[in-house]
């Protein structure tokens, strides 16, 4: 059934959190990696230090903001990005699983180490 336009879109349950390092998958920025700033999850995107760089033009606004271009960094879809293990380094898919005292925490599925501090 066809999403109204007025309705908000679900939130999807993301694989990544603000700190984590990951590995991006496709578009002009393909295999580079980097420090996720912000996570948008009811959008589905992720923003990551130094990937999807876009330029923006500000207006100056009164005495104390300057105006010019500035180099802004650019949400990217959750499914194009990739979780890199701390351990092994490698990128890797997330599992879950639950602690001994009943958390439940991310995992490395290479690995398995315990990603979530």
């Amino acid at each position: 059934m066809p999403r109204k336009a007025d309705q908000e879109p679900k939130a999807t349950k993301m694989n990544v959190r603000k700190g984590d390092t990951v590995l991006v998958l496709s578009g002009k920025d393909k295999g580079r990696r980097g420090k996720v700033i912000r996570v948008e999850p009811d959008k589905g995107r992720v923003v990551i230090e130094g990937v999807n760089v876009a330029k923006k033009h500000m207006k100056p606004r009164g005495k104390v903001m300057q105006g010019g271009i500035i180099d802004q960094e650019a949400p990217v879809v959750r499914s194009k990005v990739m979780l890199v293990c701390p351990r092994c380094g490698k990128p890797s898919r997330v599992g879950r699983t639950r602690m001994e005292d009943g958390r439940l925490v991310r995992m490395c599925r290479r690995c398995g180490e315990v990603v979530d501090r």
